[in-house]
């Protein structure tokens, strides 16, 4: 079963980058384009998209006006913003949208955003993931492998020659490169907040302005303030925030 997927959005460059970036899944079927918000109003009626990758900010009819219209369809798709805008994030989650991306996207948002839509839409591709895979990270240490719930793993980071690796009763080494956790956590509340940093973002308690763009982030029952990476604010604020 394909997951069939309508882009509208006014600025060309957007559509193709999306377009581009779902080519990576091949569950994934782009059926067509609109380049306003009356075109694909009429195009979701037409093609009965299962999802909608939907800009706000267009002339005439904007994406929360094309939101409204759609949900009078027989066949109601899935909303995911796609905006350079965070300040419409409140609005887009009251019509109910299953998430919110900000431009320009990022890999990472874009598989969790992916991951959500899956699960939605393909409950029995989900329950064969989960059969297969028993939810645990394996951490392979220097003479033992350690099986971690997720769930425990408050946040992870590079140090010299080992990945750190934080837990609410531990800290653990391994040699696994802090790229390829993130994709084994990429189906859990995982984000990157700094190149060498990757957060649970369930425990996330505080996030203070710093300096030069830059925040500080504060983890529940964890002295030592996280720094953020500017180039991540604007994600980390639209994972975190309704």
């Amino acid at each position: 079963m394909k997951i069939k997927v309508l882009i509208i959005d006014d600025e060309r460059y957007s559509r193709e980058e999306i377009i581009h970036l779902l080519k990576e899944y091949e569950f994934i079927e782009v059926v067509g384009e609109a380049d306003s918000g009356e075109s694909g109003v009429m195009k979701t009626l037409q093609l009965q998209p299962d999802v909608l990758f939907l800009d706000i900010e267009m002339p005439k009819m904007n994406g929360i006006e094309v939101a409204k219209a759609i949900k009078e369809c027989k066949h109601v798709p899935l909303i995911v913003f796609a905006t350079a805008y965070p300040d419409f994030a409140v609005e887009a989650f009251r019509q109910e949208a299953i998430d919110y991306l900000l431009k320009p996207f990022d890999d990472n948002q874009l598989r969790d955003t992916i991951t959500r839509i899956k699960r939605k839409l393909l409950p029995h591709d989900n329950n064969q993931i989960n059969t297969l895979h028993p939810n645990k990270l394996a951490v392979e240490g220097d003479d033992e492998i350690l099986y971690l719930h997720p769930a425990n793993i408050l946040y992870i980071y590079r140090d010299e020659r080992y990945t750190k690796i934080v837990t609410k009763d531990n800290t653990y080494d391994t040699k696994t490169p802090l790229k390829d956790l993130e994709t084994r956590l990429k189906d859990f509340s995982f984000f990157r907040i700094h190149k060498g940093y990757l957060v649970n973002l369930d425990y996330v308690v505080r996030l203070t302005p710093w300096f030069n763009g830059a925040y500080q982030l504060e983890i529940k029952d964890i002295k030592e303030l996280l720094s953020v990476s500017r180039n991540y604010v604007k994600g980390l604020r639209a994972r975190l925030e309704l």
